[in-house]
């Protein structure tokens, strides 16, 4: 009877220190959330905070604004190299660059990390836009097969000399994919970690599916839509993340369409939701590009995945596998 006694002190007193842990901070030039279900609290504030190192190493090499990063070497040697002499990368960098250019294959140019040959002279806080000049003198160095990458040695060249990559459409995905399987590794089993439009939810919320929120866009107060998700990813790409309103009374905001070098004009918000984060960050922003019926065609052809669409005019559009609410 004492022996039972113990064990059940034992089982509650487990109970009593369960709990959700959370920590946040700003990664990735955006908000970075992770909430977790840990036994022992004080080893779920440490995965919490590795979850956050594992964000600011990712940041570290792929920002295009960290003159030591990864990127930014990358973006300063390749242009100058060529088939007989390219630029060796990480293996991480060569699986960025595959997935990127697969995407960029699959929209036939929609998803393009070039984009940024022309898009980095886009200033959203100052409201300024690149030149006519600049316009006519980039826009050929748009185009994501100017990308020569090698994966069995792990290498790259570009072959257009103004050729520069962000991978900003597709690195917030992956990071949030790094985390959660950091999490999984260290057998947590209730989790979501979210980097601004990008979350992952692992398993469920103890018994409830995890509320994710799509925002109103445009500005609106509060959440559009609301949906339900356990094991899942999602990703929300909006033109009212990055923007400024140009002399003329045009929103000019950060999705940028690859073939014009200017901002997409048909959408306000798109969410993907699919198995992993590497995947819905990418097509969140290709969709965006594609537009509604392009985009819908697309993902309605994809295994997996599902898309809500919310069109400037606040048309909202589901994939064939959502149900619209009643």
């Amino acid at each position: 009877m004492r022996n039972l006694l113990l064990i059940a002190l034992v089982l509650l007193h487990g109970q009593a220190l369960a709990e959700w842990v959370h920590q946040q901070a700003d990664i990735m030039g955006t908000r970075v959330n992770v909430t977790l279900w840990h036994d022992d609290p004080s080893k779920g504030e440490t995965l919490a905070g590795e979850v956050l190192e594992e964000m600011r190493r990712i940041d570290s090499l792929y920002s295009p604004y960290k003159p030591a990063s990864d990127l930014s070497v990358m973006n300063t040697e390749a242009p100058s190299r060529g088939a007989a002499d390219p630029l060796p990368i990480s293996e991480e960098m060569t699986r960025l660059l595959d997935k990127a250019l697969f995407y960029g294959q699959l929209t036939q140019g929609a998803f393009d990390i070039t984009y940024a040959s022309l898009g980095r002279y886009y200033d959203y806080r100052e409201g300024k836009q690149p030149t006519d000049d600049q316009q006519q003198a980039l826009i050929e160095a748009i185009d994501y097969r100017h990308v020569k990458l090698n994966t069995a040695n792990n290498s790259v060249y570009y072959q257009h000399p103004a050729v520069y990559v962000d991978l900003g459409g597709i690195a917030k995905g992956y990071a949030v994919d790094r985390a959660i399987e950091r999490l999984k590794n260290a057998s947590v089993v209730h989790a979501s970690v979210s980097a601004g439009g990008d979350s992952r939810v692992l398993g469920d919320k103890r018994g409830r599916p995890w509320m994710v929120g799509i925002k109103q866009p445009r500005g609106g107060e509060g959440v559009a839509i609301t949906i339900p998700l356990a094991d899942a990813a999602i990703s929300t790409s909006g033109d009212y993340e990055r923007y400024f309103i140009d002399d003329n009374g045009q929103w000019v905001h950060h999705i940028i369409n690859p073939r014009t070098g200017k901002s997409t004009d048909e959408l306000a918000s798109v969410s993907i939701i699919g198995p992993e984060g590497f995947d819905t960050d990418a097509l969140s922003t290709s969709v965006f590009v594609l537009g509604a019926e392009q985009g819908l065609a697309l993902i309605n052809r994809l295994p997996g995945f599902d898309a809500i669409i919310i069109s400037r005019s606040g048309k909202v559009d589901y994939s064939e596998g959502l149900a619209a609410p009643e």
